[in-house]
């Protein structure tokens, strides 16, 4: 009989929890992070050409309320932006801001979110400008939009970015940047959505400043994963480079690596996207 009191009681503390979190998953936003590799790129049979359906299937597929493109070229994007007639973009190209160069995307469901305003800034030390910062090997961007949430009313800030892939002072300096930018822009306190490709594990130091202002999802979400999110077409198992961060939220619901296949393929990018459920 006490083994059974026993196992009563332990129902009864978990179930609420779960019943929660299964709550928090049907009411919260849904974010996704998603390296769509480069069109460009000459990937053999991993070339945008055979895989671009992939990645509109993967998006229709989970239904995110807002997610971040990074290394998307200009054709990626509108690919996107005119597949998935629930959505819409913003971002420019970095190189000249206009028509060159890779986009860090923002796009968001226009049935569940509506957007503010928006802009663009360069990691570099002339932020306002196409610039090269500091050691990288290419112009880096950051996108921000102001949104509002139209189930609770409530606004937010989002912010998407790819930091450089050699420069070891271009990560620190434009994460640096990132830091300051998401402080002076959100005198307010709204809440902050911060999604990209980082080059870099979460334990390096360059991380500790974000840290002091917001969460990893990865790390504080009540149901996670430990993959992998660089893939290298299947040759890379270790690399978790691809983040989501938050503040603001009361909590995160459930954080997920992507790795399911779509039409098909096993890989839709050489990244595999993460989706974060956040609840305000």
């Amino acid at each position: 009989m006490k083994k059974y009191i026993i196992l009563l009681l332990a129902a009864l503390i978990v179930m609420p929890a779960d019943l929660l979190a299964r709550k928090d998953k049907d009411s919260g936003l849904k974010v996704i992070s998603y390296n769509i590799r480069m069109g460009s790129a000459n990937d053999g049979t991993n070339s945008w050409q055979y895989r671009y359906p992939a990645s509109a299937m993967m998006i229709d597929d989970q239904k995110p309320d807002i997610f971040g493109l990074q290394e998307a070229l200009p054709d990626q994007f509108k690919y996107m932006d005119e597949i998935l007639v629930d959505y819409k973009g913003v971002g420019v190209p970095r190189d000249d801001g206009k028509k060159n160069g890779e986009i860090m995307a923002i796009f968001w469901n226009k049935k569940t979110i509506s957007m503010l305003k928006w802009g663009t800034f360069w990691l570099s030390e002339t932020p306002d400008e196409p610039s090269l910062g500091w050691d990288a090997a290419c112009k880096r961007t950051a996108t921000w939009a102001l949104m509002k949430d139209k189930k609770t009313g409530r606004k937010f800030f989002y912010v998407n970015t790819h930091l450089d892939h050699v420069g070891w002072e271009a990560r620190k300096n434009g994460l640096a940047l990132i830091v300051d930018y998401i402080g002076r822009m959100n005198p307010k306190g709204y809440p902050m959505v911060l999604t990209g490709d980082f080059n870099m594990d979460t334990t390096r130091p360059e991380f500790d400043d974000l840290k002091k202002i917001m969460k990893n999802t990865r790390e504080v979400a009540f149901k996670t994963d430990r993959h992998n999110t660089y893939n290298g077409w299947g040759k890379d198992k270790e690399s978790i480079i691809d983040h989501i961060f938050y503040s603001g939220f009361s909590s995160c619901a459930e954080y997920q690596t992507i790795d399911k296949p779509y039409n098909k393929r096993t890989f839709i990018s050489d990244h595999y996207p993460v989706s974060a459920i956040l609840i305000f």
